[in-house]
């Protein structure tokens, strides 16, 4: 896996280059390559798809037209985020499928129990659950629920660190952010989608014992 994801930065990073020197043949295959990586960090951001897909177009637009900006072909993929962050910033100020209000962070932190004096994650027993297909799409559909209700603070932090791979520097550099509030806004995500995920994993364990 860690190769796999090295060898596409590799990827990102030599179309960069072409692109920098001007070969025409390259523009083609970046489009198809983040394309649909920003259409994703724009969907769930943005919770709509016809918001989602004015941002990938915006975002791609405005990369080509300030390309000659990127100085540093091994930055591409968080340059190409920040200009992203910033489209989906601006569509959420102006859409009328944004939400009326952003929620407190604190509805979501995970429920906690006493233990000998220390603090425990209440988790559902996942062993009692049935496996296959149907669930893991089911947990799969529940995560990015969890991930899209999350404030957009810790729900950019966790697509873009979390999802997208960038590293910690590079993701506060996308969001303007200190590297010790990403890394605080990582945690909390994490286990803001990890209580959504129990929430669901208890109602499917209470359904396979009726």
């Amino acid at each position: 896996m860690i190769g796999c994801q090295a060898l596409e930065r590799d990827e990102e990073i030599e179309l960069a280059r072409q692109l920098i020197d001007g070969e025409p043949a390259a523009f083609d295959r970046f489009v198809e390559h983040f394309r649909a990586k920003i259409f994703h960090y724009s969907w769930m951001m943005c919770r709509n798809r016809e918001d989602a897909e004015e941002v990938a177009q915006e975002a791609l637009l405005k990369v080509f037209e300030h390309f000659d900006q990127l100085r540093e072909p091994g930055r591409v993929r968080s340059w190409v985020f920040r200009i992203a962050k910033n489209a989906c910033l601006t569509k959420r100020r102006r859409s009328v499928f944004a939400p009326p209000r952003e929620h407190s962070f604190d509805e979501f932190l995970p429920s906690m129990g006493h233990d000998g004096g220390r603090l425990k994650l209440q988790i559902a027993d996942w062993s009692r659950l049935p496996d296959g297909p149907m669930l893991q799409a089911e947990m799969r559909d529940a995560v990015e629920q969890a991930i899209g209700e999350l404030p957009d603070g810790h729900r950019s932090v966790l697509l873009l660190r979390g999802v997208e791979e960038l590293s910690t520097e590079e993701t506060a550099q996308t969001l303007d952010l200190p590297v010790d509030v990403v890394k605080t806004r990582l945690h909390r995500a994490r286990l803001a989608v990890r209580k959504k995920l129990d929430e669901f994993l208890r109602t499917e364990v209470l359904a396979v014992k009726e």
